[in-house]
This record gives C-alpha cells, structure tokens and sequence, in this order.
C-alpha cells in the first residue's frame, strides 16, 4: 500500500501517536478529578460520598476539594459539619476559605475551626441547613500533603431536634486520593 519511507505513512504514524498522547493525558488529568472507582476500602457502599479535586489532586501543590453530600444524607437539619482526616494526612487548610453550599448557593457560616491537634475541621453554620438539601462543602486554597496517598475524610453533622439536646450524627466517608 505504502512503500516504508512515505511521507504519507510517516504522516499517518505521527497522528496515530500524537492522538494516543492526547487521549492519554486527557484521561489521566479527567481521572486525577473524580473520585474513581472504589472496590476494597472498608467502607460501606451506602456510607460513601463523592468529591472533586480541581485542580488534579498532586501531592505537595495547591487545591480546591469539593465534597459533596446527598440530599438523601440528610435527614434531619444540619447546623453544624465536623470532618475528620487520618494523623498521616499533612496537607494544609485554610479555614477562611471554606464555604458552604447549599442547592449550588453559599450559605453563612458562624465559624469554622481547623483542629490540627486533633485532625479536625469544625464548620459551624449561621442558620439550620434543613433535611433534604445536597450540599458541598468547598475547601479552598488547600495545601496537598507532600507525598501522596488515600486519605479517609469523615463526615458528621450536628442535628438539631426542637426540645432535645443537639446529636452528632455519621453521613459517610469521602475517600481522597493524592498522586
């Protein structure tokens, strides 16, 4: 069909690779940005939640995680979240810059305190974030550990009863990963 040294074979070769280059590196920036596929982590099914990195997930460079809770997650009003991280996790966070949202739109937020001591993220909200809402809590301007890893992120809300004291309550784990 074509002799070996055709331009036209030579041509065909460099855009057969160039696009199994592009393709590549489309997918893996795409996969570094979702939460993938999780099979063996000891987590329920039912008790995992989504997230997003924006800006890739690399270790030791900055980011944005978007974690997300279901409506369905959300039984009662919320008027606290206290997220949990492992002591091996050593990234930074910047507790001026988390946000909560609500149904996509920003709520007040009273306080939020990051116990490093402790490995903890205390957000307390301005008003009552009622039962059936989707939610994302948006944590900017975060440092990356500086080696990567799978990092277990757990979620609680505080919830409140009318007459009754206020019950910390499980919603799920989001299991993050840093390349």
């Amino acid at each position: 069909m074509f002799s070996k040294k055709s331009p036209i074979r030579r041509l065909v070769s460099a855009v057969a690779i160039t696009g199994c280059l592009l393709t590549g590196i489309s997918a893996t920036t795409w996969a570094q940005n979702t939460p993938g596929l999780t099979i063996f982590s000891g987590v329920e099914r039912e008790n995992l939640l989504r997230y997003y990195l924006d800006f890739g997930g690399r270790a030791d460079g900055w980011d944005r995680y978007r974690l997300r809770i279901p409506a369905k997650k959300l039984e009662l009003g919320v008027t606290q979240f206290d997220i949990t991280y492992p002591d091996y996790y050593t990234g930074k966070f910047d507790p001026d810059r988390i946000e909560v949202r609500v149904n996509d739109e920003s709520v007040p937020l009273s306080e939020v305190n990051w116990d490093k001591e402790n490995h903890l993220i205390q957000i307390y909200l301005q008003d009552q974030i009622q039962a059936g809402n989707k939610v994302e809590i948006v944590l900017s301007n975060v440092r990356n550990p500086r080696f990567g890893g799978t990092f277990y992120f757990e979620c609680r809300t505080w919830n409140t009863i009318p007459g009754e004291p206020p019950l910390a309550k499980y919603v799920g784990t989001w299991i993050v990963s840093i390349s």
